[in-house]
């Protein structure tokens, strides 16, 4: 038997990087999967964003390991949108026991250059459509007495970041809320915890914008972000980590195995957090 044997998952943003990880690590375990994702571009986004293709892979993926699955193209800035999510998945599949609040975005500028637009998309979906989300399963869970609340947020909850101001107050902003539902949810059974990744490789981070902060300058490439992560982390041999690492994490999480475990936030960052600034003679 798996660690989420007989589990029902909801995942925002499902349809690829850390998304998928988590649906295809979750139903590995045993779950079957409910996942939401925009599947569409936001305007201030300037990296491609998943599409309709990306959330069929995930779906064939999950379906692969003899699990279910319900795929659902939704906006987490929509509360009707996850409101619909959790029905759907209590109507098929009879409950929903653990919530992967996943979706996100990143964009980079100055915070004094940042548009009213970016700063409202990236607080829309980081912090807010967090928030949407556990609202969404806190009733069903509640009624239960019993669930799981994993809430991403990154290594900049913990500490800021050069030109995405945006990014850092949501992702701060994510763990307070974290500690919040954790305290408000508490009484009814219900665990709720964050997980802050580190430097990970996804369509997210793996695009030209991100190469060329890591290069310093205009093009650069996927070796000069590689390069720039080995500098990131403190363990031998780690450069960007792979989403399945976060989601191994989140396996834990809504395991039994941290069946008292509530209100905590793990960086899963290869020591990141214990450098002091960064790793300037990293082990290759």
């Amino acid at each position: 038997m798996g660690m989420l044997e007989g589990k029902v998952a909801l995942i925002t943003g499902g349809s690829r990087g850390q998304g998928r990880a988590h649906a295809v690590r979750s139903a590995q375990e045993g779950a079957d999967i409910v996942i939401l994702d925009i599947a569409d571009q936001i305007a201030s986004v300037d990296y491609t964003m998943g599409r309709q293709e990306d959330l069929d892979e995930t779906v064939r993926q999950v379906e692969a390991l003899d699990r279910r699955i319900i795929a659902i193209k939704g906006d987490v800035r929509k509360q009707s949108d996850l409101d619909g999510a959790v029905e759907r998945g209590v109507a098929e599949f009879g409950k929903i026991d653990i919530l992967i609040a996943n979706a996100g975005i990143w964009t980079q500028a100055p915070f004094w250059e940042l548009s009213e637009e970016s700063w409202d998309d990236m607080i829309a979906v980081n912090l807010t459509g967090v928030w949407k989300a556990a609202k969404a399963v806190a009733p069903h869970m509640i009624e239960r007495q019993s669930g799981s609340i994993v809430m991403t947020s990154s290594i900049n909850g913990l500490e800021p970041g050069i030109n995405y101001a945006h990014y850092v107050a949501a992702k701060h902003g994510v763990i307070g809320l974290m500690k919040n539902v954790a305290l408000e949810l508490a009484p009814y059974g219900i665990r709720c915890n964050s997980i802050n990744p580190g430097a990970i490789k996804t369509p997210m981070t793996d695009h030209q914008g991100a190469w060329d902060m890591f290069a310093g300058h205009p093009g650069g490439t996927e070796a000069d972000m590689i390069e720039g992560g080995y500098h990131f982390g403190a363990l031998k041999g780690t450069t960007f980590l792979p989403p399945e690492a976060i989601a191994d994490t989140a396996v834990y999480l809504n395991s039994a195995l941290a069946s008292n475990v509530t209100g905590v936030t793990i960086p899963v960052d290869a020591g990141h957090m214990i450098l002091t600034g960064v790793n300037a003679n990293p082990v290759k």
